[in-house]
């Protein structure tokens, strides 16, 4: 029977290629579906894992967590920079540390912050030392420069009319190690050369603050001394800062306080939860299309398997005119088109999956967020489930192979 079968594909082999290319493109769109929401789920909530909590001005969650956790360029109004000193006075608090953003170099963007993010991000170092001046910047893991390389900080994009900062030059002192998150593109400089270079606030030790932008001078900073003791007047304006509270009774306390008023407080993984949602409604849209898309080709896969029981009605007479028993047509038939889809069936994992970790690089290469693809047990079900509606599919051309009379087959 097997030698049969094989013969019978071999014979018309072009049509089984294309029953097969059908099922597998089907079933592809459908595990990129459900492999790239997952990918983007995992790989967002470990971004987000690394901050407890965000507090900027009042305005909009999600626009806070886009830009302070995965560092999407858009304009965050600013609070007032007092509340660092106050985040950073408060025992319910682990660390406190500002960011400040506008700038990039070469797309990369970068963030102005203290020694505090620096040494929580990634634990140590890869490689080289934390700034200890103004003109000195520690670089994300998949940034790619060197230690010594120079960095020209530009306002705004190119895409968008940004301008080159002239006076001031960062040069790379040191390599964060990998996170997996959107800092990993990020270059790393102190809090006080943003504010500096943006003409906001003055140095207590340089009354021009156009001395600070001389890039053969960079002055030093102590990077363990407190902000509101490094400046004259109060501490500039913050778009963010990134909290870790001591406890987890701690970070509701301080969420609450700080969610009134002219600030909001927020956890990043509280607002992704919503995202979520909204996310799996597109999920749903598209895999209801992917579904669709089987079923269509279910019907095609059906439609030309009865035809072709149909052009093999002499065949198959001849069969039991030899004395092939139902039960072996049956057989033949039925394994013949089962054995198509399986094949397409896993095909079309093999392709959905390449076609979900293209994506995922992709989107990485873009974001810096690590998207993990890969199967879990639920897939095997979703496999499970289409194989069960394929043997259903293909028990249809089999019974009509059984039902044939040999006598009108043959003169058919």
């Amino acid at each position: 029977m097997i030698r049969f079968i094989l013969a019978d594909l071999r014979r018309f082999w072009l049509g089984s290629a294309v029953l097969v290319l059908i099922v597998a493109l089907a079933v592809a769109l459908g595990v990129t579906v459900t492999l790239q929401e997952r990918a983007l789920r995992l790989g967002s909530a470990r971004a987000a894992d690394k901050f407890d909590l965000v507090i900027g001005a009042a305005g909009s969650e999600n626009q806070l967590v886009l830009s302070s956790v995965f560092l999407q360029a858009a304009p965050l109004p600013l609070m007032d920079g007092g509340l660092l000193t106050t985040l950073a006075a408060d025992p319910r608090v682990a660390w406190a540390a500002p960011i400040g953003f506008g700038d990039s170099f070469m797309g990369n963007p970068i963030v102005g912050t203290t020694t505090a993010l620096v040494h929580n991000l990634a634990g140590e170092l890869a490689e080289g030392k934390i700034f200890a001046k103004e003109g000195e910047a520690v670089i994300g893991a998949g940034v790619a420069l060197k230690q010594g390389d120079e960095i020209k900080p530009m306002h705004g994009s190119a895409q968008e009319g940004g301008h080159t900062h002239s006076e001031l030059a960062y040069h790379v002192t040191g390599r964060l190690k990998p996170t997996g998150t959107a800092w990993d593109r990020a270059i790393l400089v102190p809090i006080q050369a943003v504010w500096h270079i943006h003409g906001m606030g003055h140095h207590d030790d340089h009354e021009d603050p156009a001395e600070a932008h001389d890039e053969h001078e960079h002055h030093a900073i102590d990077p363990d001394a407190p902000l509101n003791e490094t400046w004259d007047d109060e501490v500039p304006g913050l778009p963010a800062i990134l909290v870790k509270p001591k406890t987890i009774a701690d970070a509701y306390k301080l969420r609450q306080q700080y969610r009134a008023g002219a600030t909001l407080a927020v956890f990043p993984a509280e607002v992704l939860t919503r995202l979520y949602a909204t996310l799996g409604d597109a999920k749903q849209v598209l895999f209801a299309i992917a579904v669709g898309s089987q079923v269509l080709a279910a019907a095609a896969l059906l439609l030309v398997t009865v035809m072709h029981v149909g052009q093999r009605r002499r065949q198959i007479g001849a069969l039991r005119a030899f004395g092939a028993p139902r039960g072996a047509l049956f057989a033949i038939v039925w394994l013949e088109l089962f054995a198509l889809v399986a094949i397409g069936v896993a095909m079309g994992f093999g392709i959905g999956y390449a076609a979900a970790a293209v994506i995922s690089e992709v989107v990485a290469g873009g974001s810096g967020v690590v998207m993990p693809v890969g199967f879990l047990r639920e897939d095997i079900g979703f496999a499970a489930a289409l194989l069960a509606f394929a043997a259903s599919i293909a028990s249809v051309p089999a019974i009509l192979a059984y039902r044939q009379p040999p006598a009108a087959a043959l003169r058919g």
